[in-house]
């Protein structure tokens, strides 16, 4: 496997199975261990925080939009469409990263990132910093997700916010053949 199959199996990942990759990705940068818990997803024994991770795949815009009339078409063309964005091309094109199940309570520490077509934007923040909208440095983080989701809340990371991770955030940057080396490497 090479660094190319790496990003396109990681891109056709959903949900669960992605989460897991990523967690993997930031414990083994970290050097962490399991979570202690149900409610955070690793642990740093040397630091004594809870962390939480949550990435992103970027991906343009789709181009035709759901409906009745164009549901079938859209299925077809979803494997035939490359959506993958580029670092270097981020502001050339919409797309919207949805950070959500935040539960700050929960974890002392957020990795979250977002994977492009040519590497991945890790990022760090402190639960307690994530709130604040500080000028130029907040993360637009809203509190309310669900109705009834008390405690549980999202940010979005588009064309309009990213600067502000990148500015204020930056952890690190992975390229995927960085990537599968890091996988790969025994623990």
């Amino acid at each position: 496997m090479d660094g190319d199959q790496l990003r396109n199996g990681i891109f056709a990942l959903r949900t669960r199975r992605f989460g897991s990759v990523a967690e993997c990705m930031v414990k083994r940068l970290l050097n962490c261990s399991q979570a202690r818990n149900l409610f955070h997803d690793l642990y740093d024994d040397a630091q004594h925080h809870r962390i939480e991770v949550k990435f992103s795949v970027v991906q343009k815009k789709s181009e035709q939009t759901v409906t009745e009339k164009t549901v079938l078409r859209c299925i077809e063309e979803a494997t035939a469409e490359n959506r993958m964005v580029a670092f270097s091309d981020w502001k050339q094109h919409e797309f919207d990263c949805n950070i959500q199940q935040v539960k700050r309570t929960e974890f002392d520490v957020l990795y979250y990132g977002l994977f492009f077509s040519e590497c991945i934007k890790i990022f760090r923040i402190e639960s307690r910093n994530i709130k604040e909208n500080v000028r130029g440095g907040g993360i637009h983080y809203s509190d309310f997700q669900h109705k009834g989701n008390e405690g549980e809340g999202q940010f979005h990371i588009n064309p309009n916010t990213f600067k502000i991770h990148l500015d204020h955030y930056h952890y690190k940057t992975l390229t995927y053949d960085g990537l599968y080396q890091l996988l790969a490497a025994e623990s």
